[in-house]
């Protein structure tokens, strides 16, 4: 598979340069090229954004109107393309329109409503999630008193805007402090956003609430049952999207709001594969029998506690399986989970083991000793 970074790639520089020619009488493709593609090869994807965006802070004149115009003039005429579509002859869109956000969020935080015009215009052919970030930092309100009449906008775009730009821990973008501590001004935000006919907004919604989740539990677990009070489908996915985390953690609200009381169940013969070799999977599995004299819904996750260096163990959430279990019911589960490189996980030999939690209460302990070689 191709490299994800060369979705910026020296085509897209070329594009560019093509589109800078026609605004710019003076303009030097030449160097403005060769400047960037010297580099390009050993930058990653958001590198490769920031250098072009440099070298375009560079030709753009210096005066706030001419630079608008000329920005606004770079972009393809689409207004619904988003990611799906790539800079062309008619402009630039998709992954192209990366380095133009970069210079708004670098350079117009002097100038919030142009900017704000210009990002917005911006999203449509791709995202400004992370550019409107830097506005954020320097005045929240400002920012969010422009961005609450984008919750109305026919576009898509700029109405997950609203909600994607102001996750308080987007990846890949700067966090927000303020909103790290207090997320409640967006709250009326994601309220409005929370039954937007697309699901890329409410995922959004969704996806935000969840990053609050990890600052704010008891907040987001309220919310999840306020907002679940008449839902229809779409939004109790949302909800339950928003509320993963707290699910997995076991958040005794977060669990009632979806109806997930304390199990009544016995987790009997939890075994694993003994000896796992890196490289393999380990398999494991368990028979779950009710205890309740009425039916009950379970959600069940299995946690890996993997060796740390120093030969403790910390234990990572999964997710399993949903079920109805009925009154003295019993269940056969199974499964494999893969030991193998990953850039997020160092590896230790040793004793690992594998525990089950249904409804946030966690049963038994199965053990396995991990190898530290290729499987054949």
């Amino acid at each position: 598979m191709e490299p994800f970074k060369n979705k910026i790639s020296a085509d897209l520089v070329q594009c560019l340069a093509r589109h800078l020619e026609r605004q710019l009488p003076a303009f030097d493709a030449a160097s403005f090229k060769n400047g960037i593609l010297a580099d390009l090869d050993r930058l990653e994807l958001k590198q490769r954004a920031e250098r072009i965006a440099r070298e375009l802070h560079e030709v753009l004149p210096a005066d706030r109107a001419q630079r608008s115009r000329i920005l606004l003039a770079l972009l393809a005429p689409g207004e619904e393309a988003g990611f799906d579509g790539e800079s062309d002859q008619t402009g630039m869109r998709g992954w192209g329109v990366w380095p133009l956000t970069m210079v708004v969020g670098t350079h117009g935080l002097e100038d919030f409503d142009g900017s704000f015009a210009l990002l917005k215009e911006m999203t449509k052919r791709s995202t400004a999630e992370f550019d409107v970030r830097p506005f954020l930092h320097k005045d929240q309100d400002r920012a969010l008193d422009i961005m609450a009449f984008w919750v109305a906008d026919p576009n898509v775009h700029v109405r997950r805007l609203v909600s994607e730009g102001t996750r308080p821990r987007l990846p890949w973008g700067m966090r927000l402090p303020q909103l790290v501590a207090d997320p409640s001004p967006t709250l009326p935000l994601l309220e409005a956003l929370r039954d937007d006919k697309e699901e890329y907004v409410r995922r959004s919604v969704a996806n935000h609430l969840n990053d609050i989740a990890k600052d704010h539990p008891d907040l987001v677990a309220d919310l999840a049952g306020n907002w679940l009070k008449g839902a229809d489908h779409n939004r109790g996915r949302l909800v339950r999207h928003a509320c993963r985390t707290l699910i997995k953690q076991g958040h005794p609200v977060a669990l009632a709001a979806f109806g997930l009381n304390a199990p009544a169940v016995e987790v009997r013969d939890l075994a694993a594969t003994p000896v796992v070799v890196f490289g393999d999977h380990v398999e494991f599995g368990l028979e779950l029998v009710s205890t309740s004299r009425k039916s009950q819904d379970l959600v069940i996750d299995y946690l890996v506690h993997f060796k740390k260096a120093n030969g403790s163990l910390a234990p990572k959430v999964f997710k399993w399986t949903r079920c109805r279990l009925g009154p003295g019911e019993r269940l056969t589960l199974g499964r494999r989970h893969a030991i193998r490189p990953i850039t997020t996980r160092k590896y230790y030999p040793g004793g690992q083991a594998i525990s089950v939690r249904i409804n946030g209460q966690d049963f038994g302990r199965a053990a396995f000793e991990l190898e530290m070689m290729q499987a054949g």
